[in-house]
């Protein structure tokens, strides 16, 4: 019997050559690194729209995803717990200002910053893609 892959989104969100990052509240173990903000796509939701409300209840923003980039990435595996992939998409800002509802702090990037914070290791793969989007 196969388990069924978890599948997490993440969002880019770019604004002014500048991506914004999340960092981690919880769990304990994670608290204090650096995410892109989204998360689990639930049963018979599709990605773009878990990304949306994803960014809704943890920013207060409403975003358009623009395009996916970099592949699936597999998130390390945790006890029994299902196998689980990261989805990225570029995501523009359309209302509202982002807030950290469920983060503790935020932060915009701009290009020559994205490697000053320390990203969870499923996001990792996924800068060297998305820095050319900042560039314009």
């Amino acid at each position: 019997m196969t388990q069924e892959i978890q599948v997490v989104v993440g969002a880019a969100i770019v604004r002014d050559g500048a991506l914004l990052a999340a960092q981690r509240a919880d769990p304990p173990q994670l608290r204090g690194r650096w995410e892109l903000p989204g998360g689990k796509v639930d049963p018979g939701e599709a990605d773009i729209d878990a990304l949306i409300r994803e960014c809704r209840e943890e920013l207060g923003v409403l975003v358009k995803p623009r395009q996916r980039v970099g592949g699936d990435v597999a998130f390390p595996r945790r006890g029994q717990g299902r196998p689980s992939i990261l989805r990225v998409w570029i995501a523009d800002l359309l209302e509202g200002e982002p807030a950290p509802l469920e983060h503790l702090s935020l932060r915009w990037l701009r290009p020559e910053e994205l490697t000053e914070v320390d990203w969870l290791p499923a996001d990792v793969p996924f800068i060297d893609d998305i820095r050319p989007h900042l560039l314009g």
